[in-house]
């Protein structure tokens, strides 16, 4: 059976819509779903540093009424998590050194997969610094990697590529200033043969083009689209073409 993770990579590189369900309302999420689908968006993520469970189903339950895109959760907890998604990012926080985004929740999170069989994509998340201080950073109380030294997020991604994790995710958290330097994703691709996602500030399609050239597999897109509307989604799509 083919994994959620290996249907996202036969359609890399492509684009993923990330809605946060304690900005968006489900009528808001399921137009954003469609227009998404229409576009040729690879999938959706849904997930918020602060929502729990019950807003976050709501809204997932909507998305899912009219779309057929893979919808993954993007937790800002164990408490965030809902049955109804295809799967889950199974986020480590490895570029910061709290213990509750490294493991602590991750333990909180095993009754759910023992009571619900959806997938979990071992992910190493790496906070990358996009020039202002995001919701991230913030909730989890780690300090960004430094943008001008590619070598650091290197290190990070080689150490969980050889534990044995199964993406990588640089980030430069909702809202950055700038996204994730090419630099810095054009290094991590050269080190690292997981899947590559990237977001954070992303808020042109030349931006969305620069990580696509860097070597990004997966282009992740959120803020822009919330505050320009569903629209702005095929210019993304177009700048992956």
């Amino acid at each position: 059976m083919t994994s959620v993770l290996e249907r996202l990579m036969t359609n890399a590189p492509g684009l993923l819509v990330l809605l946060d369900p304690g900005r968006t309302d489900p009528p808001d999420a399921a137009r954003v779903a469609r227009v998404a689908e229409e576009a040729g968006v690879a999938g959706l993520l849904i997930g918020s540093s602060f929502d729990g469970a019950e807003h976050t189903a709501v809204v997932a339950t909507a998305i899912k009424k009219v779309s057929g895109l893979p919808l993954l959760l993007f937790p800002g907890g164990a408490g965030q998590l809902t049955p109804l998604v295809d799967a889950v990012l199974f986020l480590s926080l490895v570029s910061g050194r709290n213990a509750q985004y490294l493991i602590e929740e991750h333990v909180r999170a095993v009754p759910f997969f023992t009571r619900h069989p959806i997938e979990a994509i071992s992910t190493a998340y790496i906070l990358v610094d996009g020039g202002s201080i995001t919701a991230v950073e913030s909730v989890s109380q780690t300090r960004p990697l430094p943008s001008d030294k590619p070598e650091i997020a290197v290190a990070h991604a080689l150490a969980a590529q050889m534990i044995g994790m199964k993406a990588v995710y640089l980030d430069a958290g909702s809202g950055a200033a700038h996204p994730v330097a090419p630099s810095v994703i054009r290094a991590v691709r050269r080190a690292v043969s997981l899947p590559l996602l990237v977001g954070g500030g992303m808020k042109t399609p030349e931006q969305v083009r620069a990580a696509r050239t860097a070597g990004a597999d997966l282009i992740v897109v959120g803020t822009a689209v919330e505050t320009g509307g569903a629209d702005r989604i095929r210019e993304f799509v177009a700048a992956l073409a």
